[in-house]
């Protein structure tokens, strides 16, 4: 088991189309998988797929219980997901924070459809079918999404609605000093 290194946005890998497993339950899939959760822990991720520490395989790993990056989120059971696919239940847009830890330090504000259902296998090559909704489903397509060369700020329809954490937690408290200097009469 090792924390490997996580790909960052910029690095061509993280756009390719990642391969189907073909074979389950091996020493080499095992091993992955807990590279990937040590990694993910690592980095207090709630998600982590395949592509993002350098492997072009379609294997993602998801779960929050208590996270200090998502403190006010449902519980997401903690699963590997292997060769997934995603049928959308609810198309219903939902909008919501999305951040990555192949993006660190940003944040954006990503549509996602409200219900869906997954499936696919475990590492032990265990069938897993699914339905969920809410963050547990926004994690799912996040992740989902790696195995497509496709990183959140590509479905990011207001750019403005995008930036880095730092910057967008001060906003609301930057603008009512702006609006009280504004305010305040020379001397």
């Amino acid at each position: 088991m090792a924390v490997r290194k996580i790909l960052k946005m910029g690095n061509p890998f993280l756009l390719q189309v990642a391969q189907p497993v073909t074979a389950f339950d091996t020493p080499a899939l095992h091993q992955l998988v807990a590279d990937m959760f040590d990694t993910m822990a690592d980095a207090d991720g709630a998600g982590l797929a395949a592509p993002q520490i350098g492997v072009g395989l379609r294997v993602v790993i998801f779960g929050v219980e208590a996270n200090p990056r998502y403190p006010d989120v449902e519980p997401v059971p903690t699963t590997v997901l292997v060769n997934p696919v995603v049928e959308i239940l609810d198309p219903t847009p939902e909008e919501d924070w999305e951040g990555c830890l192949s993006v660190p330090g940003l944040r954006g504000l990503v549509p996602r459809p409200r219900r869906i259902r997954y499936r696919g296998f475990d590492h032990h090559g265990r069938p897993i079918a699914r339905e969920a909704d809410g963050f547990h489903a926004r994690v799912v397509l996040h992740e989902c999404d790696h195995l497509d060369g496709i990183l959140y700020p590509m479905r990011i329809r207001d750019m403005r609605q995008f930036g880095f954490e730092s910057e967008m937690a001060g906003e609301e408290e930057q603008q009512v000093q702006a609006g009280e200097e504004a305010l305040t009469p020379p001397r």
